[in-house]
């Protein structure tokens, strides 16, 4: 699947602009000839004169071609571009891979082989899709971070450079000044104060966005200890053991379009990997507009998007986590999967010495925990517990893994391989694990029913067919349909097969 087009046409642009559209922030940028900075299309500053108007599908276009972000409406605070990262399409896995710092360990090279394509035909597609090759790409996600941070937090020059993933000061203070034409401590002249000894930082989305949603999915699946979720936000301690962080996440007071950010890292190298695994944890990217147009046509599903216009994707914070929770679930309600994971956690996560928020106070553990576990004490079946041990063995020796820019259908394959997973278990791991927005466990039950509308079950194979039309966000109607029967009446949570959570 082909990546959006890389910019709206010029006539949207000049609307959403008039306007300030907040539902296109982020979709494209808008520069201008006179001044030589550029700005969101909700920028409150007066409107140019349209003469000097440019516009660019990415911040970072707009920096390759010579401007510097606004101070006003500050580029760096506007949701990403989802549209690119949709589907399995190379530009979409190598976003992927640049947003999680590998253009800092890799070449363009090693890049472009990850992703199967050669280094020239990488950089020509990024310059077709984005406006600007992949390193200019890399350096302006980076440069917009430290920007955020040099604006809203405390953070010495030096963690801040850091936190974006500079290795040298120098570099980062040369590449900052070139940028934004001002060095970076000139940048911080009222920095905020920290609540709690956290950082607070401001986390935009594109709205309408189902934050009281997204919480309830998450409430009903938090693990005592791990994570807490209240009726206003998402709380959780991270790791590694020996220097623990702690976050909160909730909505932003006021009108704005954003989540606030409370976080405590002790390690600033940290911070950059944080913000982007709890944008795509959250979907704070997505574009609610493309994904209706695809799916409103469809009569189960327009009247589920107009009640819910702003349901997003929950993803989850590891892949393993989601494994073992997917394991544990298979033919058992939510509650009950959720108590056997308390008892995993409670056996063998990593106790904190000093716990930092009073509630969490342990790490979920990893593979090398659960390889050889007794888990069969904990109330799990024979067949379960070896698919949990299975698992964690598999992820140390490398048959399988949660690597973000790999194909759905590779990854799919790859984990139906190991013993006790099965389709559906494999696309649940997808849709959480990896946010993958085509993730679609067709033999689910629920689906089945509530697809069919007023008529008899489908099939899995109905369901499979019916939801082609649905490509490729397909893990949006499973969350629409999920929550349909929901709201409806309980459902029975059991499923078709032993590979089903």
């Amino acid at each position: 699947m082909s990546p959006a087009p890389a910019l709206p046409t010029v006539h949207v642009c000049e609307q959403a602009r008039l306007s300030r559209d907040a539902r296109f922030d982020g979709l494209f940028f808008t520069a201008v000839t006179s001044t030589g900075i550029y700005c969101r299309p909700v920028c409150p500053a007066p409107s140019p004169k349209p003469q000097n108007v440019r516009y660019y599908p990415s911040a970072a276009a707009a920096e390759t071609a010579g401007f510097r972000p606004c101070l006003r409406c500050r580029p760096e605070l506007s949701p990403g571009n989802d549209n690119w990262r949709h589907g399995d399409h190379v530009v979409s896995r190598a976003l992927k891979l640049i947003e999680h710092g590998s253009l800092g360990e890799l070449s363009l090279e090693q890049l472009a082989e990850r992703v199967g394509v050669g280094a020239r035909q990488l950089r020509r597609l990024f310059v077709e899709r984005l406006g600007a090759p992949p390193i200019s790409v890399h350096t302006t996600h980076r440069l917009l971070f430290a920007k955020q941070l040099l604006t809203e937090t405390a953070l010495p020059v030096t963690e801040v450079a850091l936190a974006s993933g500079f290795g040298s000061l120098r570099r980062f203070n040369a590449a900052f000044l070139q940028a934004n034409r001002i060095p970076p401590r000139e940048l911080r002249r009222h920095p905020r104060a920290t609540v709690d000894d956290a950082l607070v930082l401001r986390m935009g989305y594109r709205p309408p966005y189902d934050f009281e949603a997204l919480l309830s999915f998450l409430r009903t699946r938090a693990l005592p200890g791990v994570e807490q979720v209240d009726e206003h936000s998402y709380a959780r301690v991270f790791g590694p053991a020996d220097a623990p962080g702690w976050l909160r996440l909730s909505a932003w007071p006021g009108a704005e379009h954003a989540l606030q950010l409370q976080l405590h890292c002790p390690r600033p190298e940290q911070l950059l990997g944080i913000v982007g695994k709890l944008r795509r944890m959250f979907d704070l990217d997505a574009d609610p507009q493309m994904i209706g147009d695809t799916l409103r046509d469809d009569r189960v599903l327009k009247p589920l998007l107009q009640r819910r216009p702003g349901l997003r994707l929950p993803g989850g914070w590891d892949g393993f986590e989601i494994a073992v929770r997917a394991i544990l679930g298979q033919q058992i309600s939510v509650a009950a999967a959720r108590t056997l994971a308390t008892r995993i956690v409670q056996r063998y996560g990593t106790p904190l010495t000093t716990p930092a928020v009073a509630g969490l106070e342990r790490l979920f553990p990893g593979p090398e925990a659960l390889a050889d576990a007794d888990l069969g004490a904990l109330g799990l079946t024979t067949a379960r517990a070896n698919t949990v041990r299975g698992v964690a063995q598999a992820l140390l020796d490398g048959r399988v893994d949660f690597r973000s820019e790999q194909p759905l259908d590779e990854f799919v394959a790859r984990w139906i391989g190991l013993a006790g997973i099965g389709e559906w278990t494999a696309h649940y791991m997808a849709m959480r694990a990896l946010s993958h927005p085509d993730a679609f466990p067709a033999a689910d039950l629920i689906l089945r029913r509530v697809a069919a509308g007023d008529g008899p079950e489908l099939s899995t194979k109905a369901l499979t067919a019916k939801a082609e039309a649905w490509r490729p966000w397909r893990a949006y109607t499973v969350m629409h349909l999920w929550r349909s029967a929901s709201d409806a009446a309980p459902l029975p949570r059991s499923r078709p097969t032993k590979t089903t959570t």
